[in-house]
């Protein structure tokens, strides 16, 4: 009796841990667990094909500043990189024989218009000949020129900046005589731009008058002035065929003449071009690929690539335009693996632990 209660006991005991195994084999998942990526979409948008140099900026015109009277220099009021305005005194000439004349001239200008008055008074009343009245007025208008000249003289020993711009070249020090016509200054004007933009000769038949360039200086960062190439120049001293790219340009406001700028030439315009981020983009047996992802699962895509640019990737074919691709994770697919698609800007703005 003992012994047919025990077996009843075991019996039992074996069907409910099958029972167990087989729940448990149930419950058991299929296959691998889905990869948690991100997706984006495929965008078509104009892809531009550029060459990029970095080079600098100068002014379109740098005046030279002469001096307009001979004089000893006695005070400079201008340094290299001061910021001028049109009209701003750069540099005092020894004013004290100038002015001495300007005085002197005055003085007989003023003589001579008394004489010609009392002249006219006595041709009125038939004293003198109209001869006599012909050369005062003459000997007049001679004072007056002379005395006008001299005042000119007088304020030109005061050296003044013909524009706004900035002080490139100090050509003189204080105590230097100079000559009628001497270059005292060079001011670098801010208005008008000339962009210098080195290339090597390998790209020569490339590059070429007219071209569109958007040009960038960290002197304005965030800003992209837009300009086309003016000519092209041979570098000067170099064996090669290496050349510069002339751009000139109106200043946005707040570049500055010599400051280092980033220039990228449009060679090429791909219209409507399908672009993925290059994260997408990933290396296989099969060769490049990128994995469209519907209905939970993502499907391997063979593709062929163009041009690579700020981070996007050209795609010539085997995605379109507007379909959902794999983003970060697409490194760990497989061709119809299961995927679950995590919301990367929820990520990207969930609190900092």
């Amino acid at each position: 009796m003992k012994n047919h209660a025990l077996l009843t006991i075991l019996l039992l005991s074996a069907g409910l841990l099958a029972g167990c195994a087989k729940k448990a084999e149930e419950k058991k998942p299929a296959g691998p667990p889905a990869a948690i990526i991100t997706v984006t979409q495929a965008q078509a948008h104009d892809v531009l094909i550029t060459e990029r140099a970095v080079g600098d900026a100068d002014s379109a015109t740098a005046p030279k500043v002469g001096a307009e009277v001979a004089g000893r220099i006695v005070k400079i009021r201008a340094e290299i990189g001061d910021a001028v305005k049109k009209g701003q005194v750069l540099a005092e000439l020894d004013a004290s024989d100038y002015a001495s004349d300007a005085k002197k001239l005055e003085a007989q200008a003023l003589t001579q218009q008394r004489l010609t008055e009392r002249y006219r008074d006595l041709a009125a009343k038939g004293f003198i000949s109209p001869t006599q009245l012909e050369n005062a007025e003459a000997q007049n208008v001679a004072a007056h020129e002379q005395n006008v000249r001299a005042a000119k003289n007088l304020v030109r020993t005061r050296i003044v900046s013909p524009v706004s711009g900035r002080v490139d070249q100090r050509l003189v020090s204080e105590g230097d005589w100079i000559e009628l016509g001497k270059p005292v200054f060079q001011i670098a004007t801010s208005d008008a731009l000339r962009v210098r933009l080195p290339f090597p000769e390998n790209v020569a038949s490339r590059v070429k008058p007219g071209q569109r360039v958007l040009l960038t200086t960290p002197t304005a960062p965030g800003k992209t002035v837009e300009g086309r190439i003016a000519q092209l120049r041979p570098q000067v001293g170099g064996s090669s065929r290496s050349f510069d790219a002339i751009v000139e340009v109106k200043n946005p406001g707040d570049w500055k003449p010599g400051a280092s700028v980033d220039g990228e030439v449009v060679v090429e315009t791909h219209a409507n071009a399908v672009t993925v981020p290059e994260t997408s983009v990933v290396l296989r047996p099969a060769g490049t690929v990128v994995y469209a992802v519907a209905n939970g699962k993502a499907q391997q895509r063979i593709v062929a690539t163009g041009s690579k640019n700020n981070g996007q990737v050209e795609i010539l074919s085997g995605i379109a335009a507007g379909e959902t691709v794999a983003l970060d994770g697409a490194g760990f697919l497989t061709d119809q693996a299961a995927v679950t698609v995590k919301d990367a800007s929820a990520q990207k703005n969930a609190p900092k632990q």
